[in-house]
């Protein structure tokens, strides 16, 4: 039973309460980065801005043509897939530490302090 204690700026506030409590009618903290339908797309344009990734995607790129081919496909691959997965995985479970202490800190109970 821990308490939010939040000491708010009483001057312009109460005048505009009615405008401002209509723009933040979901006031809540949210600090993750992903969501679920956004989480592979923006995670793989993370990724490859990296330049150690672009570089093996290149060469599993350049692999797949027959002229240019020095090991097998999925031999030039696995480096990269393991990256990324392992990457994958701590951004994930990253991003749902975070969630779970926003739901935490979100349903907290708040005591404000008016003068």
């Amino acid at each position: 039973n821990k308490w939010r204690i939040v000491f708010p700026n009483n001057g312009r506030q109460w005048n505009n309460w009615k405008q401002a409590s209509m723009f933040y009618s979901a006031n809540r903290i949210q600090t993750t980065k992903y969501t679920w339908f956004t989480f592979l797309p923006q995670f793989l344009f993370e990724q490859f801005h990296r330049l150690g990734n672009l570089y093996f995607f290149f060469l599993v790129v350049l692999n797949w043509f027959p002229q240019v081919e020095v090991f097998h496909r999925e031999i030039t691959m696995l480096p990269l897939i393991v990256v990324l997965l392992a990457s994958m995985i701590k951004d994930a479970i990253e991003d749902y530490r975070k969630y779970r202490f926003d739901k935490t800190i979100n349903l907290s109970k708040t005591r404000v302090y008016d003068k």
